[in-house]
């Protein structure tokens, strides 16, 4: 049976975490950003589909990609990042389901109807993007998870020989800078926002 996680794991992973615009001079590597998939694939999506596809842009060549299909206030932010990450989704996610669901034909739940795996990879593949930041965040890391870009012209940068993969959202990755925050937004109380049926 699970157990509570202790405050300062709590901490860690939600009340003290923050979005980072800024990032210490610290580089990430490459066997953490393998431990940071090992960690988010196991979280759970419909059928096991795992439709997210990431690039993790480490070189300087990869995010100047990235920031010249950016907002102005975001180009800094990817550019001064020791990583920045593209969440993406593939639309074609039900070709892996034999060899992730092999339990059942889920493949053909999605053969012939497009609409319905572009609804279940956007939803399924933010989800994994969810597990991104709090697989980080695990590690000791921080994320800048951002809109704020074309992602049409991310697509043709990164996945035009992949026209199935598109662009979900971006986010930069490193060890946070606190001198790049502000104060937390407000964060309401469980009566503003919900309600027990």
């Amino acid at each position: 049976m699970s157990r509570a996680l202790d405050d300062a794991a709590l901490d860690q992973l939600f009340r003290t975490a923050r979005s980072y615009n800024g990032y210490r001079d610290e580089p990430v590597g490459e066997d953490t950003l393998r431990a940071i998939w090992d960690l988010m694939k196991m979280g759970p999506t419909s059928a096991n589909q795992l439709p997210a596809r990431i690039v993790w842009c480490v070189s300087d060549e990869a995010k100047a990609k990235v920031a010249e299909a950016c907002s102005a206030a975001n180009k800094p932010k990817i550019l001064g990042a020791p990583v920045t990450a593209i969440i993406a989704m593939d639309v074609d996610f039900h070709e892996y389901l034999p060899e992730l669901f092999p339990h059942t034909d889920a493949k053909s739940w999605f053969d012939g109807n497009r609409e319905l795996r572009e609804a279940s990879a956007f939803r399924n593949s933010s989800l994994q993007g969810g597990y991104f930041i709090m697989a980080a965040r695990a590690l000791g890391l921080d994320t800048g998870p951002m809109s704020g870009f074309d992602a049409g012209a991310v697509d043709k940068a990164f996945f035009a020989d992949t026209p199935s993969v598109r662009t979900n959202f971006i986010s930069t990755l490193g060890y946070g800078d606190p001198a790049s925050i502000f104060d937390r937004s407000p964060r309401p109380a469980f009566e503003k926002f919900n309600r027990i049926a």
